[in-house]
């Protein structure tokens, strides 16, 4: 100690010296603790509130003060190594500060108001007392208060209190500011018993644990904490006291105050990377949840390549994953985990493996497919991001192996009954591809197709050139038995012709029905035929014989006069049915007596009539067939004949349904010279009847092939006629029976009096600009017929007109006078209208020129009475006809001249009467003449009747153009 002292002598100043020699003298210095080697002090200053600690290190003279006194020593160690000097000498310990000056404690006392907070002095000896002061008064001296020695804890305290210096609870704000300076050394009590101080403040913990399809997050208190007091301000935990800190949750938190949050197991992904980590840095959180994923390192981002096969085409799914194996992957922005572990995510990883995707065309999450060429392109992609990847790109199956390029593909077709086999090889014949695959890319117009098995082969496309549409019509007809509809067999057995392929027993010599007849097989004529055939009457019959063995329906519709009855009837056998109109009848009956004299008939009219089961030929009218339809059906028949087929033409009517209903026909036919008359609809009526199926239902036929034939679509009618070419055979006069003499057409034209165009015009006036009106609106069309026929009666003949009377007409006028001059020269006429109103008025003046006459018409009784007398050497030179009762099934060769009274604006109708006259037994030229008087409708019909030829001619012969009877015709008509 003497070392100590003489080394603070020598170093501190006189001044500092002497004051502590007074502070010695005053007993101001006080033990803190002593040892071996060190003694700790505290010095009472007067008027100071600190008092300073003093360190001594006597065996190595060093010492240290925590006074901010620039002096060294300063005074207070000087006054420290005098008092033990002094108390060494005197054998006296130097006194405690608890003894002497006391010290500064504070208590915290439970209360029903809350946690009290009292600041005391405590000395040995002494009864604790409260400070009533703070220590900066009490140590300044202005106010009386027991000495006592202050840390400089108890100033930062002291300061911190500031006007807080009697006992009471002690505000929140005040709390959680000086709970955390009462630091460790500092004499702090509980009730009395010592207590320590955590700085760090606690509050609530977030929870998470199970709950049903998800989670349940949620808030509580701290687990470390024993005990509320002082209303959640400060709180016991164990043996510490805390501050009770529950601000900085933020908003975005403040749903967990109450019952927490739920969070469905499908957010799983966003709870743990997005919400509880923003929760984490505001408090603890604690996770309970068993199924919760737990965040994850060491999982990097990879491609994974799923490839399928997906029919004919190559597909690829392209995901990211993380891991290998893969724990989670990327769904767009958002991670999915495949169980509980939950990679953390590394987005510029993720960036670095969609670039390299996107290089090589593809996009994670994006499926692509890809057939032929761009099956083969895509499997090459494919394999380039493998590599490209070096382990970051895993390709998943193996069928992008397959897909590569080979030798180009040949058609192999196999015989099987009335079924045909047709599949695409490559020349080797390691890969195959059905018809339909190669039919579908080659329409597409792609250049590849894609086999089984994977890879693409180049098209056959020269031979597809050729055979493709054919091809196509074959498979669409190509029932689940491989066996093709009958209207398609004459095509199959074209096709085996065209590939030299021997074609099945079953299609013989049908090859020629889709090859214009050619090579058609010659048939045997039945023994009973009485008649010598023509070649091309000949050459019907072998048609039709084939059509017959192989059940196909056939369309006979050569021009009228051309013998299409004696064809019929060299084809039929067994037991058959011959549908025809009733003015007709007595003709089928005489031409089987005359041709086919060992048949025996049986003639199914009138109210007695019988079917005779015997009859090899049961003749009825159309009349009958649509009142005894289901008598008629019930029956079996070898086969149907429909004459004057056209009768069926709209397929809505009770007729064309009571022959649609004869499906126990082996064989159908339809005779008809006229198979269009106004649309093509009518065709396609017949034909429902003749094949049911060829030419598919009205609304396919209408959008296939009448709407852009009516169009005149380039190739539409040709495609028409050859789907239909093998069923119909259609041969003009001028074609085949060039021995028949010419016929002439002639236009005799008239002017209407003065008193007859009043008339027209003013039934032209009464009805044009109402019904033109409506038509053009979309509708009218009844109105517009009915005006046309009081403008053609008109035309015609002034008394036809309700509510007018004439005794003449300009038209028939010319008409007694180009008559006169025919009869004069020894010829015979027809004159036809489709009034009986007009050939009224025409016998009067037949009867003043004492012109001899005979008339048929509906009323006609004995209709073939009327046809011999006129077609006698002696008969009259004239015959009045309605157009109805006369227009069809008739031989009137005995007449070389025909008058057309009304042109109607259905030319097949008009050349049906004309050619009762200009067919085979004709031996003189015939010349027809059409009746028009001048600025009426009628001029306007002749040139309807040349388009309606033309959509005739594009159906059945090789025009392009057509039209039909439309709405814009009427109104042509009529303006």
């Amino acid at each position: 100690m003497q070392k100590l002292l003489a080394a603070v002598h020598a170093a501190a100043s006189p001044r500092d010296w002497s004051r502590g020699v007074e502070l010695a003298r005053a007993q101001a210095v006080v033990l803190v603790r002593s040892g071996a080697d060190e003694v700790v002090v505290q010095v009472a200053v007067k008027g100071a509130a600190l008092s300073p600690t003093v360190t001594l290190w006597p065996d190595e003279a060093e010492w240290s003060c925590d006074c901010d006194s620039r002096a060294d020593p300063c005074f207070h160690v000087a006054a420290a190594v005098i008092a033990l000097k002094r108390a060494a000498e005197s054998g006296e310990a130097l006194p405690t500060a608890n003894a002497r000056a006391g010290r500064v404690g504070y208590r915290f006392t439970r209360s029903p108001e809350g946690l009290v907070f009292t600041r005391v002095r405590v000395a040995e000896g002494a009864e604790e007392r409260p400070l009533g002061h703070s220590l900066a008064q009490l140590g300044s001296g202005r106010v009386e208060g027991p000495a006592t020695v202050a840390t400089q804890a108890d100033l930062a305290l002291d300061l911190a209190l500031g006007a807080f210096v009697k006992p009471g609870v002690m505000p929140p704000a005040l709390a959680r500011k000086v709970l955390p300076l009462l630091v460790a050394g500092v004499d702090l009590r509980l009730d009395g018993a010592p207590i320590g101080v955590d700085p760090r403040p606690v509050g609530y913990h977030g929870r998470v644990v199970d709950e049903g399809e998800g989670f349940r997050v949620s808030l509580g208190r701290d687990p470390a904490i024993s005990e509320n007091l002082g209303d959640k301000v400060i709180v016991r935990c164990g043996d510490t006291l805390r501050v009770w800190d529950s601000s900085g949750l933020g908003k975005e938190f403040e749903g967990l105050k109450k019952e927490g949050i739920f969070v469905p197991r499908e957010r799983a992904v966003w709870l743990v990377t997005e919400y509880l980590p923003a929760l984490e840095r505001k408090i603890p959180v604690h996770v309970k949840a068993r199924e919760l994923p737990r965040l994850s390192d060491g999982h990097a981002p990879r491609a994974v390549l799923e490839v399928q096969q997906s029919g004919e085409a190559l597909a690829v799914l392209p995901t990211i994953v993380y891991g290998d194996p893969a724990v989670a992957r990327l769904d767009g922005e958002r991670i999915v985990p495949f169980g509980r572990v939950l990679p953390r995510r590394d987005p510029e990883a993720e960036g670095r493996v969609r670039a390299l995707l996107a290089r090589h065309g593809l996009v994670p999450g994006e499926r692509e497919v890809a057939v032929a060429g761009a099956g083969v392109a895509l499997a090459e992609r494919l394999r380039a991001a493998e590599k490209a990847g070096r382990g970051a790109v895993e390709l998943r199956g193996e069928a992008h192996r397959g897909f590569v390029r080979l030798a180009p593909l040949c058609p192999r077709i196999g015989a099987g009954g009335r079924g045909f086999e047709l599949s695409f090889e490559t020349d080797d014949g390691s890969r195959r591809v059905d018809a339909r695959t190669v039919l579908a890319a080659w329409q597409a117009g792609a250049s590849e197709v894609s086999l089984l098995g994977g890879g693409v082969a180049p098209l056959p496309a020269d031979w597809l050139a050729r055979y493709g549409p054919q091809i196509a019509m074959l498979l669409a007809a190509r029932g689940a038995d491989g066996e093709v509809a009958a209207h398609a067999r004459p095509a199959l057995a074209d096709l085996y012709a065209a590939l030299e392929t021997p074609a099945p027993p079953e299609l013989a010599g049908l090859a020629a029905l889709a090859r214009d007849f050619v090579g058609l097989p010659r048939a045997t004529l039945p023994d009973d035929l009485r008649a010598e055939l023509r070649d091309y009457q000949r050459r019907g019959v072998d048609w039709l014989c084939l059509l017959r063995d192989a059940g196909l329906g056939a369309m006979l519709a050569d021009d009228m006069g051309l013998g299409k009855t004696l064809q019929c009837l060299c084809a039929l056998k067994g037991r058959c049915l011959i549908v025809a109109p009733t003015s007709v009848l007595f003709n089928w009956a005489a031409e089987v007596r005359r041709f086919r004299p060992g048949l025996k008939v049986c003639t199914y009219h009138g109210p007695r009539r019988r079917l005779d089961p015997e009859a090899d030929l049961v003749l009825t009218s159309y009349a009958i067939l649509r009142l005894d339809a289901e008598a008629l059906a019930a029956e079996s028949w070898d086969a149907v004949v429909l004459d004057e087929a056209q009768t069926i033409k709209n397929p809505d009517s009770q007729v064309a349904r009571a022959a649609y209903g004869l499906t126990r026909a082996r064989w159908r036919v339809t005779l008809t010279g006229t198979p269009v008359e106004n649309r093509l609809e009518e065709l396609w009526s017949q034909f429902h009847f003749v094949m049911p199926g060829l030419l598919g239902g009205r609304q396919d036929f209408s959008e296939r092939h009448a709407r852009p034939i009516a169009e005149g679509v380039p190739g539409a009618a040709l495609r028409l006629r050859q789907q239909i070419r093998p069923f119909l055979l259609r041969r003009r006069k001028q074609e085949v029976a060039r021995e028949l003499p010419p016929r002439t057409e002639v236009v005799l034209r008239c002017s209407l009096d003065e008193r007859e165009r009043t008339i027209y015009e003013a039934v032209r006036a009464a009805t044009e600009k109402e019904v033109v009106a409506a038509l053009e609106q979309g509708g009218g069309v009844l109105q517009a017929l009915e005006a046309l026929l009081r403008l053609r009666q008109a035309a015609c003949h002034a008394g036809l007109v309700p509510g007018q009377h004439a005794e003449r007409s300009s038209k028939l006028d010319l008409l007694q006078e180009t008559l006169d001059e025919a009869i004069a020269e020894g010829h015979k006429a027809l004159v036809f209208s489709q009034w009986t109103g007009l050939l009224d008025r025409v016998e009067p003046y037949l009867r003043r020129a004492q012109i001899e006459f005979v008339r048929l018409d509906g009323s006609t009784r004995d209709r073939g009475a009327v046809v011999d007398r006129f077609q006698a050497s002696d008969g009259p030179p004239v015959m009045l006809v309605s157009l109805k009762a006369g227009g069809t099934g008739l031989n009137l060769t005995a007449a070389d001249h025909v008058f057309m009274l009304d042109p109607w604006w259905n030319p097949a109708v008009e050349d049906q009467a004309a050619d009762r006259a200009h067919r085979i037994g004709q031996t003189r030229p015939v010349i027809v003449h059409r009746l028009v008087a001048e600025d009426t409708v009628e001029g306007r019909i002749l040139e309807l009747q040349g388009r309606k030829r033309e959509l005739a001619d594009a159906a059945l012969t090789g025009a392009d153009a057509a039209a039909a009877l439309t709405r814009d015709d009427l109104l042509a008509l009529l303006r």
